[in-house]
């Protein structure tokens, strides 16, 4: 067989051009390769790795350098939490306080700018007041809950609050999180309430805090007050609404003369709240809308309603409705009805813009009770707000006799519904599907009732908040408009709770007048005791002892005191807002970072931003990251009170049956976190923890191959110069640097999630399935110490490096276990983030790998599932620039251990410009075009080549297993060199 000649000559300003790209190497080097990296390879690789014993390869078995490392390739069963306790006690929880010397989303955060030099302040603490501890408490109790005192069930929310955080605290440091877990804070220590109280008169003698009669929403099955937060909306709530007449009593002059008065005239007003109409005050209208006067075809009353309404009612109603005449909402202006049950009680016809034609009739029953908006229209025109539902959500004796003792949402209804029937004002009652605020805890719908509470007139603080916030980084960034949106909605903050747990609102209140104390001196002498002693005191001192000498004195001294502490406590959201003063240092720090889920952008968020904004006219934070909720596997919520929380406890460590909850671990438990999409709802079961589990595995895989094989390298003394490196390694730091840039904008943006993606895909596809596919056979069979295996090695170094530094603040165990396994460093967080260099982006080598692994796929795809190696390939090139790069990664014409062999995978490689004038019957042809393009553009050439394929000659070498020997039973040439004095 006669072959074609390969020119010596042309091309060489392209190659200078193509070597300038990434420097001039030491000895024959190759590109690497980016559109192999693509596929997923499953050719059978030829070298050291698959040999099996045999009698002929046995032989040299001990001349290949396989890896060597104890790291384990998987973590059985209880291997892997027993593996993670044992590696936190070689100083894994001193981590955070070398650091300052020197829940999970927010450790890898908080680790994350560790590693990369920041000091992270991170003092972990707890909201320990509240309703749900002292509900929980009193259920535990049952009927002795009754006889319980003040001070016995605040005694027992604390012991309850106690061992909680001792659990949840313990849990926390076994997940890996790194914190002061001796410093921690709790709302329920004196320092932290005494600084509470002061932001709270500080906000006080602003004038921001205040004492009022209002409605605010109230939860009977609780029997307090409730914040916009610690409400949930119950969207399957079912309500019976009701359309209902109000007789004209006095038409307005414009409505005189539209009605001859020969027929009972009424205004038609629908509610889905039956039971406020005993405290109805007046109607409201739209004054700018249309308004229509309409005949009844069944009765032949003539009702009032909006004219965009008619059509729609008539229907809902089941008859239809003439219109005799149209007039705008102004003029309606002084007009009055009768209340419906009370016929002699006039509800005058009042202007507002709450009214809306969304729902309803266009006509709006106001009780000024019972009614934000209500509330508003009735402090605009003087009217009365009395209150018929007490505490416990039933009718006063207010109400009359037929209401009173009966509980609104239920009996209450039913009675006003009938009371309407008998004074024929109901023209139908329907049910209707709405959504519902529901009390948080106990699950039960609250009604909204007007009483004497704390506010907080949050109107004052907007303005200067939502300007501050624009300067807030937001992850994700529609979390903002959802925050102003809430806040916009929030007419004012009732801040007073009617329960024992919690921390006192300090002031005193007159027994006979509606007047209240407090002042500079009374909050300075309580925050004194309650430093000392905590807010027992309001229960456990006796009122004259809560008071200043100098203020008692004038108050009527110890022995007639006219004043008595006041019972309601702080709202939770208060304790927890203020949070900023406790723990940042000095006063005008801001936190960098916030993170907590969608649900705290009406909490937690909030009430720090609003008592921030309050007392200091400062955001308290710098970032928000604001993530979903956890589902389960199937989509459906988890929550406490639903009680099908899945148990972190129980993943890491297993259940009682661990054949049926086995044992995860925590890296397992943190990686599920970070790779979820956290700004959405995630969900979490067996099957998604067992796909972390596996990922986990597979990445153990890929680590354990880079210990084994670096275990004979010091980089310190072997490595090889970047630029002296084969091409191929060259390549892959290219493609690590880019990687270690993208990994660290993602931890920046705290997009963990994508973290977990890029490594997954880099690991897998780069890694595993690629470049550990082609350097097997250069790592096992060449000598220990040739620059070829060197230069593999010291790329190997690098990746190892990177990897680990790159999942460490998500997996802290699995990294901090690699390390143990290194034999050249011993340290991962101390030693900080991912280091990479300048000289190894080179950006040229692109071109060139696409080009060789264009032919590469060429030849691969050709021999589906058959190895390689039994081939040998001659490329052939048209002359130019396409063959002068190819031409640096093999120096001779043919080639079994040049780098292009190597990349092509094949027993030989043959490079040619021009084809060979024979060729036997059973090759492959392949064709292709790749096209050039360098310098931006100002290099573009675009060049043929083929592939020709066929069978190789040789025999497989018995220690490689290369097909590169002359028979079966000698070694190939580069075997024979590198055993020869062994």
């Amino acid at each position: 067989m006669r072959w074609g000649l390969r020119p010596r000559g042309p091309g060489a300003a392209a190659l200078a051009t193509a070597r300038s790209l990434w420097g001039t190497p030491r000895f024959p080097c190759r590109p690497g390769w980016l559109q192999a990296t693509k596929r997923l390879l499953v050719q059978s690789v030829s070298g050291a790795s698959n040999h099996q014993p045999n009698s002929n390869s046995g032989r040299y078995r001990d001349t290949v350098l396989l890896p060597q490392t104890t790291f384990p390739m998987k973590l059985l069963g209880r291997q892997q939490p027993d593996t993670e306790l044992e590696i936190q006690k070689c100083g894994f929880s001193e981590l955070y306080s070398w650091q300052r010397e020197r829940k999970i989303l927010k450790d890898i955060a908080n680790r994350f700018h560790m590693m990369t030099g920041s000091k992270i302040h991170f003092v972990p603490g707890w909201d320990c007041h509240g309703l749900p501890i002292e509900v929980k408490v009193l259920s535990e109790l049952g009927g002795e809950a009754q006889n319980l005192s003040a001070i016995e069930i605040r005694e027992k929310a604390r012991s309850f609050a106690k061992a909680a955080i001792e659990k949840q605290k313990l849990a926390f440091i076994r997940w890996g999180i790194m914190a002061d877990w001796s410093n921690c804070y709790f709302t329920f220590d004196g320092k932290y309430e005494a600084k509470q109280l002061r932001t709270f008169y500080q906000m006080y003698e602003k004038g921001l805090v205040y004492r009022s009669y209002k409605p605010v929403f109230w939860s009977p099955s609780s029997r307090t007050a409730l914040a916009e937060a610690e409400l949930e909306y119950n969207p399957e709530h079912v309500s019976r609404s009701i359309y209902v007449k109000f007789p004209l009593l006095k038409p307005s002059p414009k409505l005189a003369s539209l009605i001859d008065g020969s027929s009972p005239v009424s205004f038609l007003v629908w509610t889905t709240q039956p039971w406020t109409i005993p405290a109805n005050q007046a109607v409201c209208y739209m004054p700018e809308s249309k308004y229509a006067v309409v005949k009844c075809s069944k009765s032949g009353d003539l009702y009032i309603l909006a004219a965009d309404k008619v059509a729609s009612v008539a229907s809902t109603l089941e008859t239809t409705f003439e219109t005799i005449s149209t007039f705008s909402g102004v003029d309606l202006e002084n007009g009055t009805c009768s209340h419906p049950l009370i016929p002699d009680k006039a509800s005058p016809l009042l202007p507002a813009n709450h009214v809306t034609m969304a729902k309803g009739t266009g006509l709006v029953h106001t009780a000024p009770a019972h009614g934000m908006e209500d509330y508003s229209v009735a402090s605009q025109h003087n009217l009365p707000m009395d209150c018929l539902v007490d505490e416990d959500g039933v009718f006063t004796d207010v109400a009359g006799p037929e209401l009173q003792n009966k509980a609104v949402l239920e009996e209450g209804t039913d009675v006003v519904i009938k009371m309407l029937q008998t004074a024929k004002n109901l023209l139908k009652e329907e049910k209707l599907v709405h959504s519902y605020p529901y009390d948080w805890r106990t699950k039960k719908p609250v009604v909204i009732r007007a009483s004497k509470q704390w506010f907080i007139n949050i109107s004052d603080i907007k303005t200067t908040a939502k300007e501050l916030l624009k300067k807030v980084k937001f992850i994700p960034g529609s979390a903002l408009n959802a925050m102003v949106e809430m806040m916009d909605r929030r007419p004012y903050w009732c801040i007073s709770r009617q329960r024992t747990w919690g921390v006192p609102i300090p002031v005193f209140h007159h027994k006979t007048k509606d007047e209240y104390l407090i002042n500079s001196q009374t909050i300075e002498h309580i925050v004194k005791l309650v430093e000392q002693h905590g807010s027992d005191i309001w229960w456990t001192l006796p009122p004259e002892q809560l008071l200043p000498k100098e203020v008692l004195s004038e108050v009527g001294g110890p022995d007639a005191l006219e004043y008595v502490p006041g019972q309601d406590i702080l709202d939770i959201w208060f304790d927890s807002g203020i949070s900023w003063s406790y723990v940042l240092p000095g006063p005008d720090q801001r936190a960098d970072l916030y993170l907590e889920g969608k649900d705290q952008l009406g909490g937690w968020f909030q009430s720090s931003l609003l008592t921030s904004v309050a007392a200091r006219k400062k955001a308290p934070y710098k970032t928000v990251v604001v993530h979903g909720f956890t589902l389960g596997e199937k989509g459906e919520k988890m929550s406490k009170s639903l009680g099908n929380v899945i148990n972190p406890d129980v993943v890491i460590n297993g259940g009682q049956d661990q054949n049926k909850e086995p044992p995860y671990g925590a890296d397992v438990l943190r990686w599920w976190v970070a790779e979820s999409n956290v700004f959405t709802e995630v969900t979490i079961g067996p099957s998604v923890l067992s796909a972390a589990r596996d990922d986990i595995s597979k990445l153990r895989n890929t680590l354990r191959f880079l210990l084994g094989n670096v275990a004979d390298f010091n980089p310190e003394t072997d490595s090889i110069p970047v630029n002296d490196m084969y091409v191929i390694d060259q390549y892959m730091l290219h493609l690590l640097q880019d990687l270690a840039n993208k990994i660290t904008e993602l931890y920046k943006q705290y997009d963990f999630g994508k973290v977990v993606r890029l490594l997954q895909t880099f690991y897998t596809r780069e890694l595993s399935n690629f470049y550990f596919s082609i350097i097997k056979d250069r790592l096992y069979c060449e000598k220990e110490n040739d620059p070829k295996r060197r230069s593999c090695q010291t790329a190997l170094v690098e990746i190892l490096d990177v990897i680990v530094r790159s999942f460490a603040p998500i997996l802290p165990h699995l990294a901090e276990e690699v390390f143990q396994h290194i034999p050249y460093i011993k340290e991962c967080f101390h030693t900080g983030w991912i280091s990479t260099s300048s000289i190894w982006k080179k950006p040229g080598l692109e071109e060139a790998v696409e080009s060789a692994c264009a032919m590469r796929d060429s030849f691969l795809g050709s021999i589906p599932g058959k190895n390689a190696a039994e081939y040998k390939v001659i490329i052939v090139i048209e002359p130019g620039l396409l063959f002068e790069i190819i031409e640096m990664l093999q120096s001779e014409e043919t080639s079994s251990t040049s780098q292009l062999n190597e990349l092509m995978m094949a027993s030989e490689t043959t490079l040619l410009a021009q084809e060979p004038r024979e060729m036997t019957a059973d090759v492959i042809e392949l064709k292709g075009k790749f096209l050039i393009n360098l310098e931006g553009g100002d290099i573009r050439e675009e060049s043929s080549y083929k592939v020709i394929v066929m069978p190789t000659t040789k025999e497989k070498c018995p220690r490689c297993w290369k097909y590169t020997a002359e028979s079966s039973d000698t070694l190939c040439p580069r075997c024979a060199e590198a055993v020869s004095g062994k």
